[in-house]
């Protein structure tokens, strides 16, 4: 079994917690240390007792913490040597990952921690680089895929492999054409190395998702440009009009931006 909790989802700070009898990790680092030790202590858990750190990418709101966790803490922080140096040269990270603290991740190369097998798969983003994960136990499949500017094959085979899924769905088209973004920005978002819509992910799942995949977490929604319940309409209508009913074939779960999600036991 792993537990999953996510502390924080949306550009104000990214984190995923794992957990299972053997080991426990984060996934991104977004959020403060102060903050990420009491949203775990609120669920019985120890920030001294994560054994890693994995990072999907080099942007600001999933590497805050990453330097004070390896410099304060002794965490071990894993990415590839892309991400490893955009770290390093972010203006956010002032305490800066040190040699003996970096761990190289290699794109389809499984790594093996506890009882966890970890493989990073290509992203693409406006990122120095970027990463999903595909994280095993047992039988047991979870894959994360957040900040996706595109699904790539690489994320298309990560869908259709999940027996659980946390996947962006970002914005709501129309409200990012409306609102306040000034053009370039709203283009970066809709670029094809931006962030998936709700139309996107939802077609995404309809296209790609096998019938072993049980849950969803829909995750970085925008603050600006998207809301929890819309997000779940648009994707419930689209799943419907392919036969697919969430609730019923699969779960659906909004992940919250600033405060963590419920606790989930994947078996």
């Amino acid at each position: 079994m792993i537990e999953f909790l996510c502390l924080g989802s949306g550009s104000s700070g990214n984190c995923y917690y794992l957990k299972t009898e053997k080991c426990s990790i984060l996934i991104d680092a977004g959020i403060p240390v102060r903050t990420l030790k009491k949203r775990l202590w609120n669920y019985g858990f120890s920030l001294d007792a994560v054994d890693a750190v994995f990072v999907t990418h080099d942007h600001a709101d999933h590497i805050k913490a990453v330097g004070n966790l390896a410099n304060d803490l002794g965490k071990c922080i894993y990415t590839t040597e892309k991400i490893h140096i955009g770290i390093n040269n972010n203006y956010c990270t002032t305490s800066k990952v040190t040699e003996a603290s970096r761990r190289y991740l290699y794109k389809g190369e499984t790594t093996l921690l506890g009882d966890l097998q970890i493989t990073p798969f290509e992203v693409s983003h406006d990122s120095s680089d970027c990463v999903g994960y595909k994280i095993r136990q047992g039988e047991t499949t979870l894959c994360l895929a957040t900040d996706v500017g595109e699904v790539t094959p690489s994320v298309a085979e990560a869908i259709g492999e999940a027996d659980y899924l946390v996947l962006e769905a970002n914005h709501d088209e129309e409200m990012l054409q409306q609102g306040p973004y000034p053009n370039y920005l709203k283009g970066r978002i809709r670029s094809n190395r931006g962030h998936l819509s709700n139309r996107q992910c939802a077609d995404a799942l309809t296209t790609y998702a096998s019938p072993r995949l049980r849950h969803v977490w829909l995750c970085h929604l925008s603050e600006e440009n998207n809301h929890p319940e819309l997000a779940r309409k648009t994707i419930e209508t689209v799943l419907r009009s392919y036969g697919i009913i969430a609730g019923t074939d699969f779960q659906l779960t909004i992940l919250n931006r600033q405060t963590p999600t419920g606790l989930f036991e994947l078996k």
